[in-house]
C-alpha cells in the first residue's frame, strides 16, 4: 500500500538581508536566514513529507534561478512558484531564461507582487492580460498575491485566461482580525473568483492575517469554512506560509489548527490538490 505524501503548497526561503524584512519593525522575529536544514527540521515535526517553494519577494529573476538549483538538490521541493514582472519589458527573455534552465521542470507557476501594486484594477488591464497569456505558455500556474479589493479584477483575469491555472494565495488576504466584517467584505470580493474553473485557493497565511498574539482557531473557522463552500476541498490546498507564519504561530501549530478546523488531514488539501494543480510528479 502506497502512503500519501504530504505536501505544503506554500513556503519560502531567504537570507536576512532581503530588503523588506527591514521595512517594518514588526518583522524583527524573521529578519534571519531561513535555510533548507530549518525548512527540514519543521517537515519533520509536522510530518510534512514535500513542499512548494514560492518566490519571498527578491524581485529579481536570479533568486528564482537559485530556487530551481535547490529544487534539483533536496528532496523535499517538488516545485518552484518563481518571480516575474507582468509588465516588465524583459518578460519573454526571463521565461525564457527559465525555461533554458536545466531544472527548469522544477517550475511549476510565477507570480508576481500584486498586493504591493497601487490599483485595484490591474489584473484586468489588458497588457496584463496579455502577459498572463504569455505566461501560460511557459508553466501551468500563476499564483494570485492579492489583496481583498483585487479579487474582483483578479476574476477578470482569470475567465480571460482560461488556459492557466490560478492558484490564490492565502486565500486573497482577509482581514481575519476583523472578524464577521472582515469575514463579509471578503466572501462577497472572492466568491467571483472561486466561481472560476481554472481557480484554486491555498489555505495559507490566515494567522498572519489573524490578531498575532491572540489568534484562536476559532478566528480562522469561519475563513476555513467559506471557502471550503466556496471552492470545494479538491480546488484547496494546505499552506503553511512558513517562515512568515512564525510571527504568529509555529510551523507545526498552522497544520495543527488547520487539521483540527477540517476535522481531518483532507487529502485533497493535504496532498491531491497541490500535487494535481502544479503538476508535480508526486502523490
Amino acid at each position: 500500500m502506497t502512503t500519501r505524501l504530504v505536501i505544503d503548497a506554500h513556503h519560502h526561503l531567504w537570507t536576512a538581508d532581503y530588503p523588506w524584512l527591514a521595512s517594518r519593525p514588526e518583522f524583527a522575529p524573521i529578519k534571519r536566514d531561513y535555510g533548507v536544514a530549518d525548512l527540514r527540521a519543521n517537515l519533520a515535526a509536522a510530518g510534512v513529507d514535500r513542499t512548494v517553494l514560492v518566490e519571498a519577494s527578491w524581485g529579481h529573476p536570479s533568486e528564482t534561478i537559485e530556487f530551481l538549483h535547490l529544487a534539483g538538490a533536496v528532496e523535499e521541493i517538488a516545485g518552484v512558484v518563481g518571480h516575474i514582472d507582468l509588465l516588465g519589458p524583459d518578460l519573454r527573455a526571463v521565461l525564457a531564461r527559465y525555461q533554458g534552465h536545466p531544472r527548469a521542470r522544477y517550475l511549476v507557476g510565477l507570480r508576481d507582487q500584486i498586493q504591493g501594486r497601487a490599483e485595484a484594477d490591474f489584473l484586468a488591464r489588458p497588457e496584463v492580460i496579455a502577459a498572463l497569456r504569455t505566461v501560460a505558455g511557459a508553466v501551468p500556474t500563476f499564483d494570485l498575491v492579492v489583496r481583498v479589493d483585487q479579487l474582483p479584477a483578479a476574476a477578470k483575469a482569470a475567465q480571460a485566461v482560461p488556459e492557466l491555472g490560478f492558484v490564490l494565495d492565502h486565500l486573497g488576504k482577509p482581514r481575519v482580525g476583523d472578524g464577521s466584517e472582515g469575514l463579509w467584505e471578503w466572501r462577497e470580493a472572492v466568491a467571483p473568483l472561486a466561481k472560476q474553473p481554472n481557480v484554486s485557493a491555498k489555505l495559507s497565511g490566515l494567522v498572519t492575517e489573524a490578531d498575532w498574539k491572540r489568534w484562536s482557531p476559532e478566528d480562522l473557522r469561519p475563513f476555513v469554512q467559506a471557502a471550503l463552500e466556496l471552492f470545494g476541498p479538491d480546488r484547496l490546498m494546505f499552506g503553511s506560509d512558513w517562515p512568515v507564519c512564525e510571527l504568529a504561530a509555529t510551523y507545526t501549530r498552522v497544520k495543527d489548527v488547520l487539521t483540527e478546523i477540517l476535522g481531518r488531514e483532507d487529502p485533497d488539501v493535504f496532498s491531491g490538490t497541490a500535487a494535481k494543480t502544479y503538476k508535480l510528479g508526486v502523490s
